[in-house]
């Protein structure tokens, strides 16, 4: 069974595709810099529709994701965006931390595993 790398670069790959299983990097805004939670996870969730596009599949076919916060205060704000890009009836397993991320402007961090 081949492997398939999607956005490859000298650290990590930003998915990768083997068999049915699409397998996301953890993503983060592009130019983070004074973006709200909302715009940082707006950002977020259309670079993984991007991503799993060219992996083959969509949100539908989510199967986990981990979300990291840097704050729970700002929970309800990522998880209004969430809840209106997530597929009805097709939500996958969960889980929500909150975490120190890489730099401070990165407000929210999310990866995903989809079917394909």
């Amino acid at each position: 069974m081949s492997i398939e790398r999607h956005e490859v670069g000298a650290r990590m790959s930003k998915a990768v595709a083997h068999g049915n299983t699409v397998y996301l990097a953890g993503i983060v805004a592009n130019e983070p810099k004074g973006k709200s939670v909302t715009d940082q996870t707006k950002d977020i969730l259309a670079q993984i529709d991007g991503l799993l596009a060219k992996a083959g599949t969509d949100k539908s076919k989510l199967l986990t994701a981990n979300i990291w916060i840097t704050d729970m205060a700002n929970f309800a704000e990522m998880n209004a965006v969430w809840d209106a890009w997530v597929s009805a009836g097709n939500t996958p397993a969960r889980a929500t931390v909150e975490a120190k991320l890489a730099t401070p402007d990165y407000k929210v961090e999310i990866m995903v595993v989809a079917a394909r």
